[in-house]
């Protein structure tokens, strides 16, 4: 499916079919890693519009590449918090939902968010989330966001759930 047809909801039926498939058979870990490699479908375009690229996936750690927009910025010039925290968030949800049997999204009960050097936009940040107790209820994972020269530039931990709702 193009990208285009992706954002604009234009997916074909086989392309339906194709992603149910995947869906129901892949592990978390083969389902986030499909993504990364464009055989399964954004769930929607808030990816695109913070800059999040997966890279890569394996069960309890997820990668991903972060190019921080200027409209992420605030009135001081770097990247606002709530938006380091958003990537956060990514980092540790994918990191939980890894770790299943099948994909399953999670919801967020806290995230606790420490930041350590100032976000600049237009630069790349790899962000690994780790996910460091793979409950049956209750998961915990941590993320860390580095600039191009391995520094850590924010950190969280946070406790997640599985989204029920999703229950197969």
């Amino acid at each position: 499916m193009s990208r285009e047809s992706e954002l604009s909801g234009e997916a074909t039926p086989q392309a339906h079919r194709e992603a149910a498939h995947l869906w129901n058979t892949l592990s978390g870990a083969e389902l986030i890693q499909a993504m990364a490699d464009g055989r399964f479908p954004q769930i929607s375009d808030i990816n695109h519009y913070i800059g999040q690229v997966l890279t890569s996936a394996e069960p309890g750690r997820v990668d991903i590449a972060w190019t921080p927009a200027d409209r992420l910025c605030n009135p001081g010039g770097t990247v606002h918090g709530g938006y380091i925290a958003m990537i956060l968030d990514n980092a540790v949800c994918l990191a939980a939902s890894s770790t299943g049997e099948h994909f399953m999204p999670m919801l967020t009960l806290n995230l606790n968010v420490d930041y350590l050097r100032g976000v600049q936009a237009g630069e790349t940040y790899t962000v690994t989330g780790t996910c460091v107790h793979p409950g049956g209820t209750r998961m915990v994972s941590n993320a860390v966001i580095s600039d191009a020269r391995g520094r850590p530039v924010a950190q969280a931990s946070a406790s997640v759930i599985p989204n029920k709702a999703f229950a197969r």
